[in-house]
């Protein structure tokens, strides 16, 4: 990790790999130690009182109101209709919209942070209910896959057609609705999707190295994580003037790198040496 992280940044960095790897990791308490991350002033009340209103919500449902379409209705009604949690393009602008705590108050967020809201509150529920990563756009499924029903919550929780959900992947690819892309995806799937989107949104933002470090940093504390994020941390500690550090990491990734593309390698080890003579 970083070097000179306060106590506060490695006590939750701690407790993120801690949940990480649970047996069943809780998909809102890893959202909101990142959200944690990301927000110097969301502190261990403020985390509570999140969870507080997502059972709260839960309460307000009808008691098991019926099949799979039942369950997206109800959601849609009391989430989109009722309580105004949706999407707006603008949100895609906003780094709150992808914080869990910033989502559940101004009712606003990425898809995947809405559905988040969405199956949290369904699960307390007791709804069967899961995320969908189709591309490009987060979206839920209640029942099973056989029967499943798909909602929107970006949309109010409006619940989707087969060909709704061609339309989405189709603009979103270009490419037709396949199968496997309707398979539930498991929490850390959904969270190394949201830092995925914190990562973007700070690409495009250079002032913002400090947002890009801390989300790269976390997915290495995933137990599954792609290797090329160790290059992106190590590119982001030279460029943030941590020289040394940087080039540490670049000559490891090297060793990695090097059992099966060497021209890699030789790249990767030409960039740690740039990076260590910036220091003369």
């Amino acid at each position: 990790m970083s070097p000179h992280l306060s106590p506060r940044s490695t006590e939750l960095r701690r407790r993120f790999a801690e949940e990480a790897r649970a047996e069943r990791p809780d998909l809102a308490r890893l959202c909101l130690l990142l959200a944690a991350e990301a927000d110097d002033g969301l502190d261990e009340a403020g985390m509570d009182a999140v969870e507080i209103e997502l059972d709260e919500l839960a309460g307000r449902l009808p008691f098991r109101p019926g099949g799979p379409r039942a369950w997206a209705t109800a959601l849609a009604e009391l989430l989109g209709a009722q309580v105004g949690f949706r999407g707006v393009p603008g949100d895609y602008q906003r780094l709150e919209s992808s914080l869990l705590h910033e989502v559940v108050r101004r009712r606003r967020g990425l898809p995947i942070l809405l559905s988040v809201v969405w199956m949290e509150v369904a699960r307390r529920a007791g709804a069967p209910v899961c995320g969908v990563a189709l591309p490009g756009h987060f979206v839920v499924g209640f029942g099973p896959p056989e029967h499943q029903v798909l909602a929107d919550p970006f949309d109010g929780g409006r619940v989707l057609t087969g060909p709704d959900a061609e339309l989405l992947v189709a603009g979103a690819t270009g490419a037709p609705l396949d199968a496997s892309m309707l398979r539930p995806a498991d929490p850390l799937e959904v969270v190394l999707r949201i830092l995925n989107n914190v990562r973007a949104w700070a690409a495009t933002r250079p002032e913002r190295s400090d947002v890009s470090l801390w989300a790269v940093e976390l997915s290495l504390l995933l137990p599954s994580h792609p290797a090329r994020l160790r290059y992106e941390r190590a590119q982001l500690l030279v460029q943030r003037g941590e020289f040394v550090l940087g080039a540490v990491e670049l000559e490891a990734y090297a060793e990695v790198v090097g059992a099966v593309d060497g021209a890699a390698a030789e790249l990767v080890l030409g960039q740690a040496r740039a990076a260590r003579a910036m220091l003369n």
